[in-house]
């Protein structure tokens, strides 16, 4: 976002750069250089620019006033209202990859529960380097609208709850389950910045009272779609663990949990007992913790 944005009007007729910085730095943005450089580069008409400056002003994320966001290397799509992906989960998609370059041969299973953007399975398809059957599925149609542009012909995505939408032939077939469940605590969510209470959809935030809701609805129903040794993965927080653990390990799935620094993140990979896959080495901590 550093680079000197190039704009498709002229610059007699271009807010001046310094004034959209003045803008959004009265509002309270705290990289408000960066960003400006973004809405500039971004914007097709001065009319434009102005309405986009004033909507990022008025508290809408970045990602939703520019319509994309970056993760993993991507540019994903992201429609207003749509919640937005946060690069610390590009390390739980570092671990579904590592886990697909060690599935045996084969194209395997993929599932994206509640998908959102569809950034994770759009991520997956960009650097698995080998054929994945990938399906994901949402509870939110705008949500779903968002995912089919973002995998477009690289994979299968359904509206509905959690696996009620899936086909029903995936049941024990699942190499890979991510569940990017919501995992906040009820009574943290007015605690949330704006840009995520009052833009982003409350099912794609709330986990109910503990926060562990939805990952109880997840875990309860994994074992019946995870293929033999499968997986499944998923985020949490760090004082979350011993209760997610606790979850998983009920559901009948050998957990180990894997954090970075770096990327301020816990995922949770969650084995299904079986013979078919062993101890597998997952990608480390970029920081090598």
């Amino acid at each position: 976002m550093s680079a000197t944005p190039t704009s498709p009007f002229s610059p007699s007729s271009l807010p001046s750069l310094t004034a959209v910085v003045t803008t959004l730095r009265a509002a309270g943005c705290v990289f408000a250089e960066d960003e400006a450089r973004l809405l500039v580069s971004a914007a097709e008409t001065p009319a434009e620019l102005t309405d986009m400056v004033s909507r990022r002003a008025a508290g809408q994320p970045l990602e939703h006033v520019v319509g994309w966001a970056e993760f993993h290397g991507l540019r994903i799509a992201v429609d207003t209202g749509v919640f937005v992906p946060r690069r610390r989960t590009e390390f739980l998609v570092r671990q579904a990859t590592a886990l697909i370059h060690q599935t045996p041969a084969g194209r395997p299973v993929v599932v994206d529960l509640c998908c959102g953007s569809g950034a994770l399975g759009a991520a997956l398809l960009a650097t698995a380097h080998a054929p994945v059957e990938l399906y994901a599925s949402d509870i939110d149609p705008a949500a779903v609208a968002c995912a089919r542009r973002n995998v477009a012909a690289g994979g299968t995505v359904l509206e509905g709850d959690l696996f009620d939408p899936l086909p029903d032939d995936l049941r024990g077939r699942i190499d890979i389950l991510l569940a990017n469940v919501p995992y906040v605590p009820t009574e943290e969510v007015p605690l949330l910045p704006s840009e995520a209470r009052e833009h982003e959809p409350l099912v794609a935030l709330d986990g109910g009272a503990d926060g562990l809701d939805v990952l109880r609805r997840v875990t309860a129903r994994a074992p019946d779609w995870l293929a033999p040794g499968g997986h499944l993965l998923f985020e949490t927080s760090e004082r979350q663990v011993p209760g997610a653990v606790g979850t998983v390990r009920g559901a009948g799935l050998a957990p180990r949990v894997v954090t970075s620094e770096e990327w301020d993140a816990t995922v949770i990979v969650a084995q299904l007992r079986g013979a078919r896959l062993g101890p597998v080495a997952l990608t480390p901590d970029p920081r090598g913790r």
